[in-house]
């Protein structure tokens, strides 16, 4: 596949409407999924059975599913219809309703599977947005630019939840053990804090989401394509243009599966890592808090520097990069014991997260043919659910065969480094000699 022609330079007002996206959104990672409302779900609702926590995974393990199936049949067509945009505007308020809609579930095991649907629902309908959201980073790039305004997209996104975490946790959780909570004095009773962080997290992705409709104009239908395709036509169209990509483009396809297998070692450092640090290191249960907030600072720090290095050298490189340094620091936390080594080298890894993510996102757009970046990143998500089950799974096994907790790193570096060699022999994407003129913060 051709290194794609992007679109004309945009000013800085777009760049910026377009990431403030990404700082939503963090609402639905960070709070939704990550730190508050799935802990409350399985810990409160669920009260701490491991049934609870094995629903939430066949929930989220079924949305996984669906969203493979659905992902580049749903941003082929958004791209072929030139409606991109609103793709990602309907997709987003699907998520928004849904986070919403988590006030309602209570403090009581009744409704653990109302909540188990509304998550399910929500990630699906996220990931769908994420979908046609990336594929939008062409129409607010340049080829010379197009790494650092993703980093900056990531950073957004990483400060974005630090933000919202401090909010939610001084304002409605903080001290929540004698019938209140939060500076703002919230009843707990019947998870009444909790839930009102769900109306907060929602209207907070709605708040910064907008910006990005307004500002940033809708992609022109595809030229030679046809406007609409029935859902069958979706993927016979799809197999034949995979069939295609191959052909033409292999790299493309090794890349998608080289991607797939970092992206969920990626993934698992955060599923596992408030576990890790509490059940392994020793760090207080109201300091994995923080260490999420200062990990998403390093994070942050990480996805700038590394997009503007990416600009110079290439994404591959940045990756490449990236999952060593993150492979080195994991076997260096095998081995060493205490909060404050958790804390030095739990945050050195985390330093190398933001540029893997960033520079994998403008890999990938950096090789799709321009109007069709949405069935691309289409397959992107497919990709990585298609393996999603690695990382837990060989988590889990080596806590098994090891018989310690700490073990379970063997799993996530494993999954890394597989993703670190089927990528090696991938060849990057051409790099543009210009810089472009769109403005970028």
């Amino acid at each position: 596949m051709p290194p794609a022609v992007q679109s004309p330079p945009v000013d800085r007002g777009r760049v910026v409407a377009w990431a403030l996206w990404d700082w939503g959104s963090a609402a639905y990672n960070a709070v939704i999924l990550t730190f508050v409302f799935s802990v409350y779900l399985t810990d409160a609702v669920g009260d701490g059975r491991p049934e609870a926590s094995a629903a939430l995974g066949y929930a989220i393990g079924a949305a996984g599913l669906l969203i493979a199936l659905l992902a580049p049949v749903l941003g082929r067509r958004a791209d072929a219809a030139g409606r991109r945009k609103l793709a990602t505007g309907v997709w987003t308020g699907l998520t928004i309703v849904t986070m919403a809609g988590l006030f309602a579930v209570r403090d009581d095991a009744g409704y653990l599977w109302l909540g188990l649907v509304l998550l399910g629902v929500g990630s699906i309908v996220f990931e769908l947005a994420s979908v046609s959201y990336n594929a939008m980073l062409s129409q607010v790039a340049t080829p010379g630019t197009i790494g650092r305004i993703s980093g900056f997209g990531w950073a957004m996104g990483y400060l974005g939840g630090i933000v919202l975490l401090l909010v939610v946790y001084t304002g409605f959780i903080a001290g929540g053990d004698g019938g209140q909570a939060g500076f703002l004095g919230v009843p707990t009773g019947d998870g009444f804090h909790i839930r009102l962080v769900a109306l907060v997290a929602a209207a907070w992705f709605l708040l910064f989401a907008l910006p990005l409709f307004l500002a940033v104009p809708e992609v022109a239908p595809a030229p030679d394509r046809p406007a609409r395709l029935g859902v069958a036509g979706s993927y016979r169209a799809l197999v034949a243009d995979l069939r295609t990509l191959y052909r033409n483009a292999p790299h493309t396809v090794f890349f998608l599966g080289a991607s797939a297998l970092f992206r969920d070692g990626l993934a698992a450092i955060f599923t596992f890592g408030a576990v890790l640090a509490v059940g392994v290191y020793g760090v207080g249960a109201g300091d994995v808090l923080l260490f999420g907030v200062a990990a998403n600072v390093v994070a942050a720090l990480g996805a700038l520097a590394g997009g503007r290095v990416e600009d110079r050298v290439g994404p591959k490189p940045v990756i490449v990069t990236s999952l060593l340094g993150m492979i080195a620091a994991g076997v260096v936390l095998l081995f060493v014991s205490g909060p404050g080594a958790f804390w030095v080298f739990g945050l050195l890894l985390t330093l190398f997260v933001g540029p893997a993510q960033s520079s994998s996102r403008t890999f990938l757009a950096r090789l799709a043919t321009p109007g069709r970046e949405g069935e691309l990143f289409g397959l992107y998500a497919t990709t990585g659910r298609a393996v999603s089950f690695l990382s837990p799974a060989l988590f889990g096994l080596s806590v098994t065969v090891f018989g310690a907790q700490r073990a379970g790193i063997v799993g996530i570096l494993v999954v890394l480094a597989a993703g670190l060699l089927a990528l090696w022999p991938v060849r990057p994407p051409q790099m543009s000699s210009g810089n472009g003129n769109s403005a970028t913060p």
